[in-house]
C-alpha cells in the first residue's frame, strides 16, 4: 500500500540512490559527488525552521495497528501431509511494478508486452535448464486505471491501466505466462477507491445512491488513524467521508450489501474473464472498522471469510492472499480462521534483516524458531521486503555477503518465497517510496536497459554495478546465487513442503537448520560472520530420521562427513564441516547409503 503525503514530495533524487559511505570507496567516481551532496543536505537540514524528519506511515503501520491477543500454542511443526497441498505451497512468486519492470514500445513506461517479452528470464518453461530464475508464480502490483503512478488508487476496476497497454495485451501476457508453468496473480484494492472514481464522484450527493457506498459523517469525529494520520476529510458536499490512508483513497463501505455485491462481480470477472489466478488483497486488516477500531477487527476477518469462499465457489483453485502487516500472533488469525490462504509474514522479514546485519546467528535462529511454532503449516508468504520497504541491498550497506545470506535463509525456510522485482541483482534504493520502485536494472548501458526513451523515473545510479547483463556471465553474482536457490528449492520437495527443525549450533554466528521430507534430509549452515567458524558442533533431538547418512553438496562445498542420526533420532555434538568459511553459505543433502 503507498501512502502520500506532502513530504514525499520533495526533493527526492539527493542522497537516497548513493552507497553508504563505508563503501562509497568502490565507486571512485561517485565519492566527491557524494560527499558534496551529503554535505550540502545537511546544512539544509539545520537551517532554522526546517522540517523534522517524519516517519512514512507505512514505516510505523506495523507497530501501530490494533493487535490481536495471541491464542496460538506454539507446538513442533508436524509432518508433512500430501493431501493438504496446494499449488502456492511449491510456487516461487516475483513481485512486479510494472511500470518499473521493462517498456517495449519507448515511452517511458514499463508495460505488459514488456514483462512478456522478459518472461524468459524468469521461467523459460523448460525444467531442464537453469538459466532462468526458476520462478513459477508473479504477483502484478496494481493494473488497473489510476490518476497516480502507482495505483493504488483505482478508478475503474473491470479494465486494465492504458499506460501498460490493452486487454488484448493482458490477456496475452497471461496465456504466456500459463504456458511456462508460472501463475499470476494481481493486486487487488477493494478497501478503498481513488476520489477521482466515478462511485465517489456520485456519492458526493447524499441523494444519490452511490453515497453509502463510502463512510460519511455530519461531523468530524475527531480522532487519528492508526499511525496518528488523519482520517476523515471534508468532501464537497460539506460532509466528512473517511479515507484511512489518504484524502484521495476514500474507503469503500463494506456493511453495505451493494458494496459486498459488486465487490464480487469483480472478483469473478479477473477470475473468469480475465483468467487470473489469485489476487493479493491491499491492505486487508482495514476492511471494516468499528469506529475507533481500524484494524483487525472482528467484522473484517468474518468479511473476509466470506470473499475468500466466494472466490474458491468461483475457481476453487484461486489464492486470497492478505497484507495483513500485523505481529506474526494477529497475522495467525487470518489464517486459523480461513479468512484468508496466505498471508505475509511481516516478523520473519524484520528478523532475518536485522540479525543478518547484526551477523547474530543465535537470535535469528531463536526468532526463526518461534515463527515457526506460531504458523505450523498455515500458508505464509515469507520475503526480504517489498514495495513499501527500503531495499535489501540498501539496508545492509552495499555487503553483498549479506544479501546472499539473507537469501539463502528466505529460501531454505518454510512458506512461499517472494523476490521484490530486482532484489536478486542487488538493487538499491531507500525511501521515498519512487526511490525504492525505480526501472529495473537489466543491463549497464543507457536507462539501464530499461526504456529506449525517458524513464518515468530515472533509473538508480547504481545500476552500472548491478544490473542483469553483467550479472549473468558472474558465476559468483547475487543473481546466480539467487537463481541456484529457486532452483534447489523446486527440484527438491523437502524444501518446499519437508519438516523444518532448527539445529542448535555451538557456534554464534552460525545458523544450522533441517528440512526433511521422507528419505530426504537437507541441511542448511549460513555463516554470518565475517570470520570462519571452526570446529563446531551441531545437535537435535528427536528426529524423524535414523541412520548413516551420506552427504551431497548442492550449494557451496567442502569435504563433508556423513551424518549419524542415532536410533532414538538424536544428533549429538555433529561436525559438519573442519570449518565454515566467512560469510559462507552450504546447502547440503544428505541420504541413507
Amino acid at each position: 500500500m503507498l501512502l502520500v503525503y506532502p513530504w514525499e514530495v520533495l526533493p527526492k533524487h539527493l542522497p537516497f540512490f548513493l552507497p553508504p559511505m563505508k563503501n562509497i570507496s568502490r565507486f571512485p567516481l561517485l565519492k566527491l559527488f557524494s560527499l558534496i551532496i551529503i554535505f550540502s543536505c545537511l546544512l539544509v537540514s539545520c537551517q532554522p525552521g526546517s522540517s523534522p524528519t517524519v516517519a512514512s506511515p507505512t514505516q510505523t503501520r506495523a507497530s501501530t495497528v490494533t493487535e490481536i491477543p495471541p491464542t496460538v500454542t506454539p507446538t513442533d511443526l508436524p509432518a508433512y501431509d500430501p493431501g493438504q497441498i496446494r499449488w502456492w505451497d511449491g510456487t516461487v512468486f516475483y513481485e512486479i511494478f510494472v511500470r518499473s519492470f521493462y517498456d517495449s514500445d519507448g515511452d517511458g513506461i514499463g508495460d505488459f508486452n514488456g514483462i512478456t517479452e522478459k518472461l524468459d528470464y524468469l521461467n523459460d518453461g523448460d525444467p531442464a535448464t537453469t538459466t532462468d530464475l526458476g520462478v513459477t508464480g508473479i504477483w502484478l502490483m496494481p493494473i488497473f486505471p489510476s490518476p497516480s503512478y502507482h495505483g493504488y488508487d483505482v478508478t475503474d476496476y473491470y479494465t486494465v491501466n492504458p499506460q501498460y497497454g490493452t486487454v488484448e495485451d493482458f490477456k496475452n501476457l497471461l496465456a504466456e505466462a500459463h504456458k511456462r508453468g508460472i501463475r499470476v496473480i494481481i493486486d487487488l484494492v477493494i478497501n478503498h477507491t481513488s476520489e477521482q472514481h466515478p462511485w465517489f464522484e456520485q456519492a458526493n450527493d447524499p441523494s444519490s445512491p452511490y453515497h453509502d457506498w463510502y463512510i460519511w459523517s455530519e461531523k468530524d469525529p475527531g480522532y487519528l488513524g492508526p499511525w496518528s494520520e488523519t482520517v476523515w476529510h471534508k468532501g464537497d458536499n460539506g460532509l466528512y467521508y473517511y479515507g484511512i490512508f489518504w484524502s484521495g483513497m476514500p474507503d469503500l463501505n463494506f456493511n453495505n450489501p451493494e458494496v459486498n455485491e459488486e465487490v464480487r462481480k469483480i472478483a469473478r470477472f479477473w477470475l473468469e474473464d480475465m483468467d487470473v489466478d489469485g489476487f493479493r488483497l491491499d491492505a486487508a486488516l482495514h476492511i471494516i472498522e468499528d469506529g475507533e477500531i481500524q484494524a483487525n477487527t472482528p467484522q473484517t476477518i468474518e468479511w473476509l471469510q466470506g470473499f475468500t469462499t466466494y472466490v474458491h465457489e468461483v475457481k476453487s483453485d484461486a489464492l486470497v492472499l492478505g497484507e495483513v502487516w500485523a505481529s506474526s500472533y494477529t497475522v495467525m488469525q487470518y489464517l486459523q480462521s480461513d479468512a484468508l490462504d496466505m498471508a505475509f509474514n511481516f516478523d520473519l522479514s524484520s528478523a532475518i534483516i536485522e540479525n543478518v546485519i547484526r551477523q547474530d546467528a543465535a537470535n535469528l535462529a531463536s526468532a526463526i524458531e518461534l515463527e515457526t511454532e506460531i504458523f505450523q503449516r498455515e500458508g505464509t508468504g515469507i520475503f526480504l521486503t517489498n514495495h513499501d520497504m527500503d531495499r535489501v541491498m540498501s539496508m545492509v550497506n552495499l555487503e553483498e555477503e549479506k544479501a546472499k545470506a539473507a537469501a539463502t535463509i528466505l529460501f531454505t525456510f518454510p512458506g512461499t518465497p517472494f523476490i521484490y522485482y530486482g532484489e536478486e541483482i542487488g538493487m538499491t534504493g531507500q525511501k521515498p517510496d519512487e526511490m525504492i520502485r525505480t526501472p529495473m536494472q537489466w543491463s549497464n548501458t543507457e536507462n539501464a536497459g530499461f526504456s529506449s526513451g525517458t524513464p518515468w523515473e530515472k533509473p538508480s545510479l547504481m545500476y552500472p554495478y548491478y544490473n542483469v547483463a553483467d550479472q549473468l556471465i558472474n558465476e559468483g553474482s547475487l543473481l546466480n546465487h539467487y537463481r541456484q536457490l529457486v532452483h534447489l528449492r523446486q527440484e527438491y520437495p523437502a524444501l518446499q513442503y519437508g519438516q523444518f527443525i532448527k539445529l542448535n549450533s555451538s557456534s554464534p554466528q552460525v545458523l544450522a537448520s533441517l528440512r526433511i521430507l521422507g528419505d530426504e534430509v537437507i541441511l542448511t549452515l549460513v555463516n554470518l560472520g565475517d570470520e570462519p567458524a571452526a570446529g563446531f558442533t551441531l545437535s537435535a533431538r528427536d528426529l524423524p530420521v535414523r541412520g548413516d547418512l551420506s552427504p551431497t553438496p548442492l550449494l557451496g562445498s567442502g569435504i563433508l562427513p556423513h551424518m549419524v542420526i542415532e536410533d532414538t533420532g538424536r544428533l549429538e555434538d555433529f561436525i559438519p564441516m573442519a570449518a565454515l568459511g566467512a560469510n559462507a553459505n552450504l546447502v547440503i543433502l544428505y541420504q541413507k547409503k
